[in-house]
C-alpha cells in the first residue's frame, strides 16, 4: 500500500478514535511511514519531523505516538536497550509482528508471520486466558555477523 492511501487509513483510524489528523500528527505519521523499516526512537523521530514541520515539539511528538499506540496504529516496544521504538502496525495485522535481534551488529529483522497462532490456542484453552496480543523477539546473531565469525 502507497503512502497516499497508508496515510488516507491512518486519518480514517484517528477520525474513528476522536482525533483529526493535524499537520503536526500528519509529520509525524509521514516520518513513520517513510521509514516503517527502521524501529526508531521518539527522539529519532523528533528530528526527522522537525525537518518536516520545524515549529514542532518534542511533546507534541510523544503525545502523538502515544495516541497512535493506543489506537494499535503503531506499536510500542523495547529491545532491552532501554529505548522506546515505534513500529506500525501492518495493514490487516491482528497481532504485532515477530522480531529476530542480533546481539552482534544490534541489527533487527521483521518476521511477518503469525507463528504463536497454535500457542495462543493451548494458552487460551490451558490457562483459560483470553490472548489479545503477543510479543515475541528472537535473540542471535544474524546470518552476517555469522559469516565474520
Amino acid at each position: 500500500m502507497d503512502t497516499s492511501a497508508m496515510l488516507t487509513k491512518i486519518r480514517k483510524l484517528l477520525h474513528d478514535g476522536g482525533y483529526k489528523l493535524t499537520p503536526q500528527r500528519e509529520a509525524t505519521v509521514l516520518v513513520l511511514l517513510e521509514n516503517d523499516k527502521d524501529h526508531l526512537s521518539a527522539e529519532e523521530i523528533y528530528m526527522l519531523v522537525k525537518k518536516k514541520s520545524p515549529d514542532i515539539g518534542l511533546a507534541t511528538v510523544y503525545r502523538t505516538l502515544e495516541m497512535l499506540t493506543d489506537l494499535r496504529i503503531v506499536d510500542k516496544i523495547s529491545f532491552n536497550d532501554g529505548v522506546s521504538r515505534y513500529d506500525l502496525r501492518k495493514e490487516g495485522a491482528q497481532h504485532f509482528h515477530h522480531h529476530l535481534l542480533c546481539l552482534e551488529c544490534g541489527g533487527i529483522e521483521e518476521v511477518e508471520d503469525d507463528l504463536l497462532i497454535d500457542v495462543e490456542k493451548i494458552v487460551e484453552k490451558r490457562f483459560q486466558f483470553l490472548v489479545k496480543d503477543h510479543r515475541l523477539t528472537f535473540h542471535g546473531v544474524c546470518k552476517q555477523c555469522q559469516r565474520t565469525q
